[in-house]
């Protein structure tokens, strides 16, 4: 469906030994890690003065995930979490009741290539999706690459795949422990054979195969020693392999000078001339460079350095180009790519009250994607953006994937919502007919629940949507247990999607709630826009109008309350935490942001810096630091139950924010060493931000999470 979305996959989520440091920096003994509280970090302050400020960091230590001080400390906090988590009751039926909700498994819409349809899907309790080929559209299954085979834990996760145009080769990336470092590989797809060629450093690599299949274009990141120290997650350049060729051989194509943090993705037309490389430079810019891969010259720039997003799709004599240009919610252009200068743009599709996701060519038409109060549309339109007519969706729900090709009359999409599982149908774009394609079959009866849409005041006004999900019949008496989650950043929506494990909460009377903050997309721009850099707050206070509307709406209160978020969503934890203590009776927090001052020295996150600002710059100090939540911690304040959430090989968020977080928060909070109101640290083993994660870690993962939940909301089991 374009680029425009391509590196917000990036943006839609752990066990280590040896003993604890005393508070006098000393070595103690492990026999600390007992339910009388959790172990005491030491005390090693680091001070300095950042525009004019003083800042006191007592934890930096544990920045270092490597060193036998932190390691000794985190064993002794995975002990106690241990010690708190294990003995509550009910945690066998958890385990029993999740296993049969995950093993419904997964699927996702089938990629055309040629004359064949490439898909994934899971089943049962198999780790990881098995990637298979169908010769027609109706025919038998063939598995072309099953990675649990790879690693008996399934750890080793299939990040990206992408099928030749003729389906003769697939080239794929896999990567280990939840890094998402992958290594690309390519396969024949007739014999399964494995060819030799094989890349390192292509995480989330985008790639566009010749029209002949004889090589393709790809990005990659720099290996260790090409660039300086502490660059080597950025810098991703664009190149060309020829197959059989060495691949520190390959010609470079783009990225040579410019930004580190710039993220080019790459498509190319069906004839092979016009590679348009899509740069994104943050969340709300992106240029558009456009190759004549029968020149010699260089990739032209075909925007104009405006701080607006663009993406496109070349087919045959036309480049068409979706961008929020002037328009929050986005509209198409067409253009001549041998002129395709700005002034030669003529708009096709206008901006509509929806929100555009994106457009590709599929069957000589035009299929769009949109977005409307947070649900999905499908929509049609002629090559020259005349609309033609409704894709009909089953329900209120998402879109999560399409499957099209611009020679073929087959559209494929794959949709779910709360309480429809994973389904993809087949839409034929000759008869106007829909018919079901695949599905996977949930232990759940959809009838039993009632999903609605509640549109709430925040605190200045604006008016903000909420899901909220639970049993048909119950009883608004404001003592429900509830689940309140949000996002509210990077241009995400956040709409309705089935997870099986949530049913665990559903079942047992518990209601679900999902607000759709700003700083997401979901309707446009302008709503990225007010929730992200110093109108961030923005964020935390639709939020906070959030769970104020549901305890006022009588569905919960604030002792049966509890929230969750993860990533940027831990980020908005850890301000519930600090700004709305008293609000919640429980926190899971996940992979979090949560030392806003210092985040942008870690793994990859120079490139959220366009999103959340950096403490470099003393304006954008100023933002951050009005809510950076490691630093708003109040000694001796009560603060809900906190159940940290981390993973020992995140490339994305460090596990350091949570470490240093839960520290804190252990020796200063009230309830800090509290066994009715704990804080615990939970960090996974061979696990990163979340995706790949194994099936059977999950279901671990889940355990503690319901588990917790349950004890401290007070869920009858």
């Amino acid at each position: 469906m374009g680029g425009l979305r391509l590196l917000w996959i990036l943006a839609s989520a752990f066990v280590l030994t040896a003993v604890v440091l005393a508070a006098d920096g000393g070595v103690a003994d492990s026999a600390t890690a007992s339910l009388s509280g959790p172990p005491k970090a030491a005390v090693q302050p680091v001070a300095e003065t950042l525009h004019g400020r003083w800042i006191v960091d007592k934890y930096r230590w544990l920045e270092d995930g490597t060193s036998p001080q932190t390691k000794a400390w985190v064993t002794d906090e995975l002990t106690y979490t241990r010690q708190v988590l294990d003995p509550l009751p009910g945690r066998a039926e958890i385990g029993k009741r999740l296993t049969q909700l995950l093993s419904v498994g997964s699927i996702n819409a089938p990629q055309i290539a040629g004359s064949s349809f490439f898909y994934t899907k899971r089943e049962g309790l198999q780790n990881q999706p098995v990637l298979y080929a169908r010769e027609s559209i109706n025919g038998t299954d063939r598995v072309l690459l099953d990675v649990n085979a790879l690693a008996a834990d399934g750890t080793i996760a299939l990040d990206w795949w992408y099928p030749s145009e003729d389906g003769k080769y697939i080239a794929y990336g896999t990567s280990a422990s939840g890094s998402e470092i992958s290594t690309l590989y390519v396969l024949e797809t007739a014999t399964g054979k494995l060819l030799p060629d094989s890349i390192e450093r292509t995480r989330a690599s985008s790639l566009a195969w010749s029209p002949d299949s004889s090589g393709f274009f790809y990005t990659r990141l720099p290996k260790k020693g090409d660039v300086a120290e502490g660059q080597e997650m950025y810098n991703r350049h664009v190149f060309y392999h020829a197959l059989g060729a060495d691949p520190a051989k390959d010609v470079l194509i783009f990225g040579e000078g410019r930004d580190p943090e710039d993220w080019p993705n790459v498509s190319l037309s069906q004839d092979g001339r016009w590679l348009l490389i899509t740069v994104s430079q943050g969340w709300t810019k992106s240029e558009l460079f456009l190759k004549d891969v029968k020149s010699a010259a260089a990739p032209v720039r075909i925007t104009t350095g405006k701080n607006f997003l663009y993406g496109g799709e070349a087919h045959k004599n036309a480049l068409y180009i979706t961008t929020n240009e002037d328009a929050p919610r986005y509209r198409v252009f067409v253009v001549d790519p041998a002129k395709p200068q700005r002034e030669n743009w003529r708009e096709i599709i206008p901006q509509a009250d929806a929100v555009l996701q994106g457009v590709s060519v599929a069957g000589g038409k035009l299929l769009a994607s949109y977005e409307k109060d947070a649900s999905s549309l499908l929509k049609l339109f002629t090559l020259e953006g005349k609309s033609l007519s409704d894709i009909p969706l089953p329900g209120i729900g998402s879109i999560f994937g399409t499957g099209s090709r611009y020679d073929h009359d087959d559209v494929f999409f794959a949709y779910h919502s709360f309480a429809a599982a994973p389904t993809v149908y087949h839409y034929d774009l000759k008869s106007a007919a829909t018919r079901l394609w695949a599905k996977v079959n949930a232990p759940i009866d959809p009838a039993a629940y009632e999903v609605k849409q509640l549109w709430y005041n925040s605190k200045d006004g604006t008016r903000v949507p909420m899901f909220v999900v639970h049993k048909k019949g119950i009883v608004l008496d404001g003592k429900n247990p509830t689940l309140l989650t949000g996002y509210g950043g990077f241009n995400v929506s956040n709409t309705p999607a089935f997870s099986g494990a949530r049913y665990v909460w559903l079942e047992h009377g518990g209601v679900y709630a999902l607000a759709n903050l700003r700083g997401g997309a979901e309707f446009g721009e302008d709503w990225h826009r007010a929730g992200m850099l110093d109108k961030k707050q923005n964020v935390f206070d639709d939020f906070i109008a959030a769970a104020e509307h549901l305890i006022a709406g009588k569905y919960t209160d604030k002792d049966h309350l509890a929230i969750q978020g993860g990533s940027n969503g831990g980020l908005l934890m850890g301000a519930m935490i600090t700004q709305r203590p008293d609000l919640f009776r429980a926190v899971v927090c996940q992979v979090p942001l949560l030392d806003m001052l210092r985040y942008q020295n870690f793994q990859i996150a120079k490139l959220w810096i366009p999103e959340y600002g950096s403490s470099e710059d003393p304006k954008q100090f100023e933002w951050l630091y009005a809510y950076s939540p490691y630093h708003h911690v109040q000694a001796g304040k009560e603060y809900p139950s906190i159940l940290f959430m981390t993973a020992d090989t995140d490339t994305r968020v460090d596990p350091m924010h949570a470490r240093k977080m839960a520290a804190l928060m252990q020796a200063e909070a009230k309830n800090g060493a509290s066994q009715e109101r704990p804080i615990l640290l939970r960090i996974e083993s061979k696990a990163g931000h979340g995706a790949g994660k194994p099936i059977a870690k999950q279901i671990e993962e889940f355990v503690d999470i319901y588990s917790y939940l349950f004890w401290q909301l007070g869920v009858d089991r």
